[in-house]
């Protein structure tokens, strides 16, 4: 099977879930808007579809993910009901932590960097103004 096609589809898979997640019909209540389906890789036979999934709050990933999870058959019948393919792929949820981790590995550097931004007081104790004036 063609690259191009397995990816093409892990992009409407990737859509169809991220409106039905939006939209509210996953009744889940581990399922909430802030969660969005980041990653799909499809399987060379197009039998698994493993869907990525993060929050932007990064908080309740584990349980969004376990949410979408127990919703898989739901979510599997609207994806075919939406799509002409012979196979719907099996959705295997995971967890993707990587916004998460970019957030706080940027609030990280941000605190080392701020120390350095502090001005300086000079000898008359004001602060920022050169003493040759």
């Amino acid at each position: 099977m063609p690259q191009f096609r397995t990816e093409r589809l892990g992009q409407i898979i990737q859509e169809k879930i991220s409106s039905l997640v939006l939209e509210g019909r996953i009744k889940d209540k581990r399922v909430n808007p802030f969660i969005s389906i980041t990653k799909v890789d499809v399987s060379k036979d197009l039998s698994y579809a493993d869907v990525y999934v993060s929050e932007i709050r990064g908080k309740n990933v584990e349980k969004g993910t376990e949410g979408l999870q127990s919703a898989a058959g739901f979510i599997q019948s609207q994806l075919g009901l939406s799509m002409r393919i012979r196979k719907i792929p099996k959705l295997r949820f995971h967890s993707d932590t990587g916004i998460g981790e970019s957030f706080d590995l940027i609030k990280k550097i941000d605190e080392l960097v701020a120390p350095e931004k502090e001005p300086e007081n000079n000898a008359n104790g004001q602060i920022g103004t050169n003493s040759a004036e």
